[in-house]
């Protein structure tokens, strides 16, 4: 099944800071649910990964690669060709992704706008074309989250830093003239919401459930009310 699939995200650092946190690829791979790098070229071109999916008992992996045919670092531009398969099954997975960066509306921030060709095969597929805009709309959002909290955590790391070491010799002068020892801060932590294996479920069935339901509850109202008229009237 081939579908297109459209979105985008905003990155809280200018277009040019934004531009080398996405290839980061090993550093900011955690920020997707469920995937993982298993190993990077020399050049930082190719990259070996697995994401690993659930959905409910059902548990899958898929093993591929994802190669940069396009760096336009002066255009702001990203090009990415991916493929994959599952490790214990038939279903494969391909896409071509194109992102672009600009200054965002919000000052000191990056608009990624992403165009994804995504054609899927086996079990994925049965989700329909209906539901994949949507689970991956939320796995997006996911991974800009997660992104952002990674951002905060390295600004408050770099800050911290550099309010412990004011002085090449790591001591800073305290009121009587005399140096003073600075206690070093611990480096913060991200406050990522990491998750191990991408949780279909919580993606494509609670969406399911969120339109279902509604259309259930007001079915059955229907045919309550037309059960109840239909006994009011007269034999």
């Amino acid at each position: 099944m081939a579908i297109e699939l459209d979105n985008s995200f905003t990155v809280p650092v200018p277009p040019e800071k934004a531009w080398d946190v996405l290839l980061d690829v090993e550093r900011i791979a955690p920020c997707m649910p469920g995937a993982s790098v298993l190993s990077i070229s020399e050049d930082g071109n190719e990259i070996e990964g697995q994401v690993k999916v659930k959905l409910g008992p059902l548990s899958l992996m898929y093993k591929g690669t994802a190669k940069f045919t396009e760096k336009d670092q002066e255009n702001l531009r990203i090009a990415i060709e991916a493929s994959g398969k599952e490790t214990r099954g038939a279903g494969t997975a391909s896409a071509n992704v194109q992102a672009s960066l600009k200054a965002a509306d919000t000052a000191g921030s990056t608009l990624v706008a992403i165009h994804t060709s995504l054609n899927v095969t086996g079990r994925p597929a049965q989700f329909g074309r209906s539901l994949l805009p949507e689970v991956s709309g939320k796995l997006i959002a996911q991974f800009a989250s997660n992104l952002e909290a990674l951002i905060a955590s390295d600004n408050a790391a770099t800050a911290a830093g550099e309010t412990a070491a004011p002085e090449a010799d790591g001591t800073a002068a305290g009121s009587s003239g005399e140096a003073a020892p600075v206690a070093a801060k611990p480096a913060a932590v991200p406050v990522m919401k990491q998750e191990e294996s991408l949780n279909a479920f919580k993606f494509v069935v609670v969406p399911i459930l969120k339109r279902v339901l509604p259309v259930a509850a007001i079915s059955a109202a229907i045919a309550v009310a037309v059960r109840r008229l239909t006994k009011r009237k007269p034999k």
